[in-house]
């Protein structure tokens, strides 16, 4: 019995290392090319590890596009949209999970059947909106389509639900006004939920392609994903560039997991286990 434990043990270790192998694969070889000559990302038979470790595509890819101001647009993006989608969503959240009011649950179910329709549906209309505000190619039209989201409230009401009623009547018994209770109190209790959706969310608008390619035309008023879209030519595209310029963007969101990850995987969790 022990060892067929011990088998069992070595098989379910041997699949999750194939799986991390296959996981990690695309992240190490846009690494790899990244440091390679365009001729080398190019050649046939494809080679892993660079023959020649060479840095001119990280000093490139900052004069191919105006690099600074790209990567500025997207954190000030970012962020925003960040904050204002986590402070919409935790209070339309405690709403629904805490206070009475009529044709809540229908309310509800409306916002969530936006998570069943395909979000390309969304996309002319809200460019129209935003055509209509006249803030085409800004950076406030690419914040302003998200920050609200039916997920975001889902996932927090699921947390708000699961605390206990007795701190709302004693906090109320204090003379705690609601705003008080929902900030002093309900708020800090829900932090591991906060901290999951601040990553979501993150990485959402961090990496947001289509709708900022659509919107913004101009390459300094772009994010980071459709600006390295454009480094792509007709008849070639400097693979290096475009690497490097991938493995510069993706550290942030890296360093954030990793700060933040035992929170995240802590809120995860948890909303899996409460109703």
């Amino acid at each position: 019995m022990r060892g067929k434990a011990k088998l069992n043990h070595l098989i379910v270790h041997l699949i999750l290392l194939a799986g991390t192998i296959i996981v990690v694969f695309p992240f190490l070889w846009m690494i790899l090319t990244s440091f390679k000559t365009n001729g080398e990302a190019l050649q046939i038979p494809p080679t892993i590890i660079p023959t020649a470790w060479v840095t001119d595509a990280y000093s490139e890819i900052v004069t191919a596009i105006p690099f600074a101001t790209v990567y500025m647009n997207t954190i000030i993006s970012a962020v925003v949209t960040t904050a204002v989608q986590v402070a919409f969503c935790a209070m339309a959240a405690y709403a629904f999970a805490r206070i009475e009011f009529p044709f809540k649950n229908i309310i509800f179910l409306i916002i969530l059947s936006v998570l069943m329709v395909p979000g390309q549906i969304f996309l002319i209309p809200q460019y129209l909106i935003v055509q209509k505000l006249g803030l085409l190619d800004t950076l406030p039209a690419l914040m302003l389509p998200n920050l609200f989201s039916a997920f975001g409230t889902f996932l927090l009401r699921q947390f708000f639900m699961s605390l206990p009623k007795e701190l709302e009547e004693a906090a109320v018994l204090d003379g705690c006004s609601r705003f008080q209770i929902f900030g002093k109190i309900m708020l800090p209790l829900v932090k591991p939920g906060i901290v999951a959706l601040v990553i979501f969310t993150a990485k959402f608008a961090w990496n947001d392609f289509m709708w900022p390619m659509i919107v913004n035309t101009s390459t300094d008023k772009m994010i980071l994903g459709p600006a390295l879209a454009t480094l792509q030519g007709q008849y070639t595209t400097e693979y290096p560039i475009q690497m490097a310029g991938a493995v510069m963007a993706v550290i942030p969101l890296v360093v954030l997991f990793f700060i933040f990850q035992k929170q995240f995987i802590e809120g995860v969790a948890q909303s899996g286990i409460k109703g």
